[in-house]
């Protein structure tokens, strides 16, 4: 490692000096990057955590902001719960903003959610969504910054403006407006949470782009910048339906997409089944990877999954199953849980350097994001 500039030095202490009331100027590999995330929040479903964060025990990134957007019943608000419910096993603060008016109790108990302990705001505005952030960062930065607190507000496109709200339904150019409020909020917000143990994740509703014939044909509400204050935003999408054997539509499949991605890898995607009852089968889609990476066998309706040794090499023990008995399996051997973790890390976590690739090992295509 090559020794820093002396006049960089210089510079460094100068800038510092000038800037009292933070330290400003760094050399990143001698202090601690203030970029640098550290803290992660998964989403309730290991592939999307690895699509967004590539790497393990990965997720959303805690002092950024995420969002998540698709159009209505892609699973949105659900993912947004699951965040919440993980917070809450970290024993963080989960605060729920709500402009829909559609929360269930139910289902957030269900999924893990403590509502007894989660705070439930319901607003109107853009303008009461950023003040009641702005009072809760500064709150927890005045009482406790090491206080993990994942912020949900869902979502920002069913929020009006104040203006709005006080007009008459047949007035135009309210959508401008609320496009420069958020404009001029995510500004201050971005820079408030940076360095504060917050997950601010938004959900917002796509629309589509009228005349648009080639590139992505799909946008989101509030104007342009929430996308670019967003260090990963994701696009969700209905996958299709999942059905009991009485044909009863019981949960749907979920295929998330990571558009923007300062984290990793960015169009990486993650697909899972996601039921009524329970939210997310995680071990569900364990049991897909695993299957399509032969790290275990199916024959028939049973499965053989053999523990091996990393280390030697050796079976430790062959375990059989039947796909609805492996959730049980798993919660029952904690050993076994982290091999299989482990071994999907390695299968699904991206390594690949671009310096070992030449033209004739790529394909160049002209695709932006999937289609809806």
């Amino acid at each position: 490692m090559s020794e820093k500039d002396e006049l960089a030095g210089i510079i460094a202490d100068e800038l510092n000096k000038q800037f009292k009331h933070q330290k400003v100027a760094y050399f990143l590999e001698e202090d601690e990057n203030p970029t640098d995330v550290t803290d992660f929040i998964s989403t309730g479903s290991t592939m999307l955590d690895i699509a967004i964060s590539n790497r393990p025990n990965g997720g959303v990134a805690v002092g950024k902001i995420t969002e998540l957007n698709g159009l209505e019943g892609s699973g949105k608000s659900l993912i947004g719960s699951h965040l919440l419910a993980s917070t809450q096993k970290k024993d963080g603060i989960a605060v729920y903003i709500d402009t829909e008016s559609a929360v269930s109790q139910e289902f957030l108990r269900a999924i893990g959610v403590d509502t007894t302990k989660m705070l439930y705001v319901h607003l109107e505005t853009v303008e009461e969504i950023f003040d009641t952030i702005e009072t809760i960062v500064t709150k927890i930065r005045e009482s406790n910054k090491d206080k993990l607190v994942t912020i949900l507000v869902d979502s920002l496109a069913a929020a009006s403006t104040k203006v709005e709200m006080d007009a008459d339904f047949d007035k135009d150019g309210w959508a401008t407006a609320k496009a420069i409020i958020i404009s001029k909020a995510m500004r201050k917000i971005t820079q408030m949470i940076a360095r504060q143990k917050v997950a601010l994740v938004f959900t917002n509703q796509l629309r589509q782009k009228l005349g648009v014939m080639f590139g992505d044909p799909w946008t989101t509400s509030g104007g342009k910048a929430l996308p670019f204050h967003s260090s990963t935003r994701v696009r969700f999408k209905n996958a299709g339906q999942i059905k009991d054997k009485k044909n009863n539509t019981i949960g749907i499949k979920i295929k998330g997409q990571v558009i923007k991605n300062r984290l990793g890898p960015p169009m990486r995607t993650a697909e899972f089944p996601l039921y009524f009852d329970k939210g997310i089968d995680n071990y569900g889609s364990w049991l897909t990877v695993m299957k399509e990476h032969k790290i275990c066998k199916v024959g028939g309706s049973w499965y053989t999954l053999p523990h091996i040794d990393t280390e030697t090499g050796e079976v430790i023990k062959e375990h059989k199953f039947q796909s609805k008995d492996f959730e049980e399996l798993m919660n029952s051997n904690d050993e076994l849980r982290e091999y299989c973790y482990s071994r999907i890390c390695e299968a699904c976590i991206l390594k690949y350097d671009s310096k070992q690739l030449g033209v004739d090992d790529v394909v160049e295509t002209d695709d932006v994001v999937d289609e809806i």
